[in-house]
């Protein structure tokens, strides 16, 4: 009689166990248990991503230290002996440049024989 009711026991807690996996199993399944799952991957792939950016900048600097010691060129970045990047205008904004009269391009003919 209580090896019965001991198996019968045993038999019902093993469904409930199986029944509450698979529950589990399927709720995981859903679209918007997925949708969490994918974007909460997305986060660590880019936070992943910062840390080797952050990585290879460091790797980067230490680099040029290095180079720049060897070179000796020990001249900082900031240093104000160095004169200010200039910036070179190919072509006037024609708001900006002195109004003319004429059209300061020739006119563009393409049926014309090269």
């Amino acid at each position: 009689m209580f090896r019965r009711t001991f198996w019968f026991t045993a038999g019902a807690a093993a469904g409930v166990w199986a029944t509450t996996k698979a529950h589990q199993k399927l709720k995981q399944l859903t679209p918007e248990s997925l949708a969490a799952q994918a974007a909460n991957k997305a986060i660590d792939a880019g936070h992943r991503v910062r840390e080797f950016a952050v990585d290879v900048r460091s790797g980067m600097v230490r680099r040029e230290a290095e180079l720049g010691e060897a070179l000796g060129l020990e001249a900082a970045a900031d240093d104000p002996a160095l004169p200010a990047p200039r910036r070179l205008v190919a072509i006037e904004h024609p708001r900006t440049a002195p109004s003319r009269t004429t059209h300061p391009y020739p006119p563009h003919n393409r049926n014309e024989d090269h």
